[in-house]
């Protein structure tokens, strides 16, 4: 009987501690917790990665639009002003800890007409190789565990300054082989869309020319997920993302972006038990799916100021020079009961031609977070239209 050694998930998973809960809910079928934390399937949903977002801390549901805009707000495709392209980002991820887990982004982009906008992606998350073993510790072989998302965007402008767009995904789970701790495992599959809008407006601020910008993505949305016949059914990492942008015209050559985004999981809080697994504080997380997002503001053990924790917030700052150079810098927060992500990120941005590189470089303490020293490149190619 084949055995999975999962230490490559517990590694991965390391970069938010809810997903703990989900591994212990995967192999022991366990419904219990004694803490209070919101613990989401497929959490490699919820890694931006963009470079140019991931350089201003993980913000970037509301500034200007590029080839990689359907990863963290689709609506924002409909104001792109090429015709078509395509951008590839790529991330070593927890590299200080293993050498072969890494997530890659292959996403592309059509103009339909003057208002419309169609797109596609493929998002895939490689946790590296596994040895197998039987119950007599004889190698069985090698398995390679992984994590996809394939998305369908739409993207329509209403207006000069409005868009709204959509997602369709399909996800699937990849993570064990054979059975684990008795239990028949399989891939899990789920269905999801996401929901967003756009808008942004020229104006003047402080004698300057400037645009402001807002975004909205609702994320995640769709059915859950399960490893087997009779398993536990997970939520999927649903997700608000809302945020604004300024960005500021200095002369004809330099800009500055500021930008602010605030994020909400909504996904079920667990609630405090005790040792006879009745619920003592907050509300019963086996919800429906509807359920579980309406019920996701207000179900914290700890009633508001505890549900205030579970909003991250990304802030960053974007200098370009003459349309070709960028350089970046950011900040995220997150509570310390809630995942305990606080880092600084820095990066960069070249353009040539039709080519648009960018990377960017997290900062963190290596001591506390397996995310420090992570790096992320973004490439595009933006067409412009053939000439008769």
């Amino acid at each position: 009987m084949m055995r999975f050694y999962y230490l490559g998930i517990a590694l991965m998973f390391l970069w938010v501690s809810t997903v703990q809960k989900v591994v212990a809910q995967q192999t022991t079928g366990s419904n219990t917790s004694q803490t209070n934390g919101v613990y989401p399937a497929v959490p490699f949903l919820l890694i931006t990665p963009d470079a140019r977002a991931g350089a201003m801390g993980e913000a970037g549901v509301a500034i200007t639009p590029d080839g990689n805009a359907m990863s963290i707000n689709p609506a924002k495709l409909a104001f792109l002003e090429r015709p078509y392209g395509v951008s590839l980002s790529y991330s070593p991820w927890l590299k200080s800890l293993v050498p072969d887990i890494n997530l890659a982004y292959l996403s592309g982009f059509f103009q339909v007409d003057d208002k419309t906008v169609i797109g596609g992606s493929l998002r895939y998350f490689s946790l590296g190789e596994i040895a197998l073993t039987n119950e007599n510790g004889g190698q069985e072989g090698i398995f390679s565990p992984n994590e996809l998302a394939f998305d369908a965007t739409y993207s329509r402008k209403f207006g000069e300054n409005f868009s709204l767009g959509t997602s369709a995904r399909f996800i699937r789970s990849n993570l064990t082989s054979g059975q684990v701790s008795g239990s028949q495992q399989k891939a899990g599959n789920a269905l999801a869309v996401d929901v967003s809008a756009f808008f942004k407006k020229p104006t003047v601020l402080f004698g300057k020319d400037a645009i402001l910008s807002a975004g909205l993505n609702l994320s995640n949305i769709g059915t859950k997920m399960s490893f087997s016949d009779t398993g536990e059914k997970l939520f999927l990492p649903a997700n608000m993302k809302l945020g604004g942008a300024s960005t500021f015209i200095i002369d004809d050559y330099s800009q500055f972006v500021f930008a602010l985004d605030f994020n909400k999981l909504m996904v079920p809080t667990q609630p405090i038990v005790d040792g006879n697994g009745k619920i003592v504080a907050g509300k019963d997380p086996n919800r429906s799916v509807p359920a579980g997002i309406i019920g996701s503001f207000g179900d914290a053990p700890g009633g508001f100021s505890e549900e205030l924790k579970e909003v991250g917030i990304s802030t960053g700052v974007e200098y370009i020079y003459n349309q070709q150079f960028a350089v970046r810098a950011g900040y995220f927060y997150e509570s310390p009961e809630k995942g305990d992500r606080r880092y600084f990120t820095v990066g960069g941005g070249l353009k040539y031609n039709m080519f648009n590189l960018d990377f960017s470089y997290l900062i963190a303490n290596a001591q506390n977070s397996p995310l420090a020293n992570t790096l992320r490149f973004s490439l595009a190619l933006n067409f412009d239209k053939v000439s008769k």
